[in-house]
C-alpha cells in the first residue's frame, strides 16, 4: 500500500463524507492543530473506510461485520448510503448508545457472544454461509485507505504540521495516517487496553487483555497484522496513558474548546498534554464523539 491507494479512496468516498475541519490552537504554551474527526458522519472516522470497502470492488448484495460499536455504525451508514443490507455483529458489552445508533441505521443487529472475538466469528460464519461481504474494522487494505484520508486532508490544509498523535485500537486509523499523511506518527493506546503496544514489544501481533473506560472503541484484543506492518515500518512511536489521564484529557477538550467527545478520542490529546509527543506542531485527530457522556 501507498500514497497512491489515500488518493484512489478519497476519490471514490468524497461524495458522501464530510470534510472535518482542523483547529489550531495554543495550550498551555504550546501550539497544536486538532482535526475534528468527531464531526464525521456516524460520529468517528470509521465512516471513511466502510465507505471505501464498500465501494472499492464489485457491489456487494449485502454485507456484515462486526464491531464494539462505531465500526458497526459507521458500516451501517454506509451501506444505507448505497442501499445495501447490511448486519451488524456486536458483543453484549456494546454500549446501548451505539446499539441504538446501528439498528436506527438501518441494520439488523445482532448480539454474538460475550466478546468481540466471539462477535467477530459469528459475522464470519454467517459471511461464508451467504456470501455476504464481510467488512474487517481495521486490518484490510480498503479500510486503512479509506482512514488514510483523514490525514491526507489535514496536510492538505496544514503543511506545516510536523507529526500525527493517533488513537489505536487495530490499528487502522494510525496505518492510514502513516499513508495518508506523510509525517511521523505517535501510536497511542490506553494502559491495559494496549495490543499495538504489545505487538511493537514482541514484534508481532499477540493476543492481549482489554481493560479501559475506552475499551469499546480501542478494545482490539490483537494488534491487525497487516497495520502493525505498516506502523512498524514507518518507524511509528508507541504511547501509552492511563485512564485518568484520558478522562482528564477528555474534561479539557469540553472545558477548553467545548468539544463533547468520547474517552477514546481524548487518548491522543492526553499523551500530548503529558509531553510525550515530538514535534513544534502535531496534529491530534480527535478520531470519535459517540458516547451520551455530558460535563459536569
Amino acid at each position: 500500500m501507498d500514497h497512491n491507494d489515500i488518493g484512489r479512496a478519497a476519490g471514490r468516498i468524497a461524495p458522501h463524507i464530510r470534510r472535518t475541519p482542523l483547529l489550531r490552537s495554543e495550550v498551555d504554551g504550546r501550539r497544536v492543530v486538532l482535526k475534528l474527526e468527531h464531526l464525521q458522519r456516524t460520529g468517528s472516522f470509521k465512516f471513511r473506510g466502510a465507505l471505501n470497502a464498500l465501494l472499492g470492488g464489485d457491489r456487494p448484495a449485502a454485507v456484515v461485520t462486526a464491531s464494539g460499536g462505531n465500526h458497526g455504525l459507521a458500516v451501517a451508514t454506509a451501506a444505507r448510503v448505497l442501499d445495501i443490507p447490511a448486519t451488524v455483529y456486536v458483543p453484549a458489552s456494546v454500549p446501548p448508545e451505539k446499539a441504538r445508533r446501528i439498528e436506527a441505521a438501518g441494520a439488523k443487529l445482532i448480539i454474538g457472544g460475550d466478546s468481540y472475538g466471539k462477535a467477530s466469528a459469528a459475522a464470519l460464519a454467517e459471511a461464508a454461509s451467504t456470501g455476504a461481504l464481510y467488512v474487517p474494522a481495521y486490518d484490510h487494505p480498503l479500510v486503512i485507505a479509506g482512514q488514510g484520508t483523514c490525514a491526507a486532508e489535514a496536510v492538505a490544509d496544514a503543511p506545516d504540521i510536523d507529526t500525527f498523535v493517533v488513537a489505536v485500537g487495530g490499528g487502522g486509523l494510525a496505518s492510514g495516517t502513516v499513508l495518508g499523511g506523510g509525517r511521523p506518527v505517535v501510536a497511542v493506546e490506553p494502559e491495559n487496553c494496549q495490543a499495538m503496544h504489545n505487538a511493537f514489544a514482541a514484534g508481532h501481533p499477540v493476543d492481549s487483555t482489554v481493560d479501559s473506560v475506552a475499551a469499546s472503541a480501542l478494545g482490539a484484543t490483537r494488534a491487525g497484522d497487516l497495520t502493525f506492518e505498516i506502523l512498524q515500518a514507518a518507524g511509528a512511536t508507541s504511547v501509552l496513558v492511563s485512564d485518568d489521564e484520558l478522562l482528564a484529557a477528555r474534561d479539557r477538550l469540553w472545558e477548553e474548546f467545548r468539544l463533547a467527545v468520547e474517552p477514546a478520542a481524548a487518548v491522543p490529546f492526553a499523551a500530548w498534554l503529558a509531553g510525550r509527543v515530538p514535534g513544534e506542531l502535531a496534529c491530534v485527530i480527535v478520531c470519535g464523539a459517540n458516547t451520551e457522556w455530558s460535563p459536569n
